[in-house]
């Protein structure tokens, strides 16, 4: 997949990214601050920002935020929630070329996105626009496969009606191999349990967020639906279900 498409791949599901998505524990920023002494006083590239989501949290918590998002919809819905935030700004970049000045900035973001970026093209042009000692910190909601009844039956959905599912589905980087991309720089990592309590509606929006979930016009859409459906009136609780997540995050220095 070329850089264009991955870009492009959420233009036309903007409404449900935004709506539907999940956000990131705060014990992930605390764990930064404590264990890394990153400060609101640090300037943050965040980059493929998307609709704002990482960003946010970021400026709730006092920091200065310079979204970076090469997708124009994506990017204009970040705008539309947080443009009336003073620390905001965004700018139309990718993660090998962002459009940021050398060592303009203390702390890089990636949240959810590492996984479409060129690595190698990626950590140099993070090490030019981070200033000396700053830190790079990657995450992301690594969905839970298995675990409940609903995790496992909804993975087996997807791999059902999914229009490319096994090709793009979320396939994270391990523990060894992001140790690798910050080499010598590497400074830690943790782990930590997230999770959105749905009702159906969220649960459909979820799932219609995803690139691969087919839209109306496919031969799929209707009977993914209808087994979404399904799935949940069997695994519901008082109206929701837990859809559930491991929040890996990674940091290092990039000298």
């Amino acid at each position: 997949m070329t850089s264009l498409q991955s870009t492009a791949r959420f233009s036309d599901r903007v409404d449900d990214y935004v709506r539907y998505r999940p956000d990131y524990p705060a014990a992930l920023l605390d764990w930064l601050q404590r264990e890394h002494g990153v400060s609101t006083d640090w300037l943050v590239a965040d980059i493929g920002a998307g609709t704002g989501i990482s960003s946010k949290m970021l400026l709730d918590a006092g920091y200065r935020v310079i979204a970076v998002e090469p997708n124009a919809p994506m990017r204009a819905a970040a705008e539309k929630w947080l443009g009336g935030n003073a620390h905001f700004s965004t700018i139309d970049g990718r993660a090998d070329a962002t459009g940021l000045d050398d060592a303009s900035v203390d702390l890089v973001t990636v949240a959810q996105a590492f996984h479409w970026f060129d690595e190698e093209t990626t950590r140099r042009e993070f090490a030019r626009i981070l200033r000396p000692r700053g830190l790079a910190a990657i995450w992301w909601n690594s969905r839970r496969l298995t675990g409940t009844p609903f995790l496992e039956s909804y993975e087996l959905l997807l791999q059902t009606y999914g229009t490319d599912y096994t090709s793009v589905a979320e396939r994270y980087a391990d523990d060894a191999r992001m140790r690798a991309w910050f080499g010598k720089g590497f400074v830690g990592s943790a782990r930590f349990a997230h999770s959105q309590q749905l009702d159906f509606e969220a649960l459909r929006g979820r799932l219609m967020s995803s690139s691969y979930a087919p839209k109306e016009d496919h031969p799929k859409h209707a009977l993914m639906l209808k087994a979404l459906r399904e799935l949940f009136d069997a695994c519901t609780e008082h109206g929701t279900i837990s859809f559930d997540y491991d929040t890996r995050v990674f940091a290092g220095h990039l000298a």
